[in-house]
């Protein structure tokens, strides 16, 4: 088998660059199987684990497919991963809500701490039109404010990173939070909880704000939402 090994001390990145880049080459082509992992151990020079991190790597980017069992295969060959928009618009409702869900309790953490007065006039808005659109039964505009409301909690948050792709994440649910909601009963039974999340924030009391959302969550997943 062809040999190109490389430094010790290289990490798996190093690897799945190189790997990459063979994939880019042509040396593996859309639909190919890789080598076993004592076949790319050896051709790179390193252990099993930096194999699999590697290739753990690419298939998180969508160039390689791992299937249990069987092996790892070369699903795109230009080496451009797929990117995250993309990805997203793809992926299931329940799993985006589920990351959203994850995401806003460390968001409401750091709203409480680094928000603004203006930003508190804003999520006092969103907060006010939701309602207002629960009450009118209307599911698009309620949905609409619930979604900017929390946007505004991201902004708040003091950390680009994390209200980006929270922000892009929330874009993609809207669709997905109309055709789950024949009605706004749940908008309405969780609005308290909300009001109590945007006091929190308003106290500044990162602690409560975690609970709230804790407790928004609780009432979401179990379908619970009485008070």
């Amino acid at each position: 088998m062809f040999t190109e090994p490389i430094k010790k001390n290289s990490l798996s990145d190093v690897v799945a660059e190189k790997l990459q880049k063979l994939i880019a080459s042509g040396k593996f082509k859309i639909g190919d199987q890789l080598p076993t992992e004592p076949e790319l151990m050896e051709y790179f020079g390193v252990g099993r684990s930096t194999i699999r991190e590697a290739i753990r790597i690419l298939s998180y980017s969508g160039i390689l497919k791992v299937q249990q069992g069987v092996g790892t295969f070369v699903a795109l060959q230009n080496g451009t991963p797929v990117p995250w928009y993309k990805r997203l618009q793809s992926a299931r409702g329940e799993d985006l809500n589920e990351v959203r869900q994850l995401l806003e309790l460390k968001i409401a953490e750091k709203a409480a701490i680094h928000r603004t007065p203006a930003q508190i006039k804003c999520m006092q808005k969103y907060l006010h039109d939701r309602n207002s659109a629960a009450h009118e039964n209307n599911i698009v505009k309620a949905v609409e404010a619930d979604i900017a409301f929390h946007i505004k909690i991201a902004e708040a948050c003091n950390n680009k990173i994390l209200s980006d792709l929270y922000k892009t994440i929330a874009a993609q649910l809207k669709t997905y939070f109309i055709e789950v909601f024949v009605d706004t009963k749940l908008l309405l039974q969780k609005q308290e909880l909300h009001e109590q999340l945007l006091q929190s924030i308003i106290e500044k009391d990162a602690k409560k704000a975690w609970k709230c959302v804790s407790a928004i969550t609780y009432h979401e997943n179990n379908g619970n939402i009485s008070e």
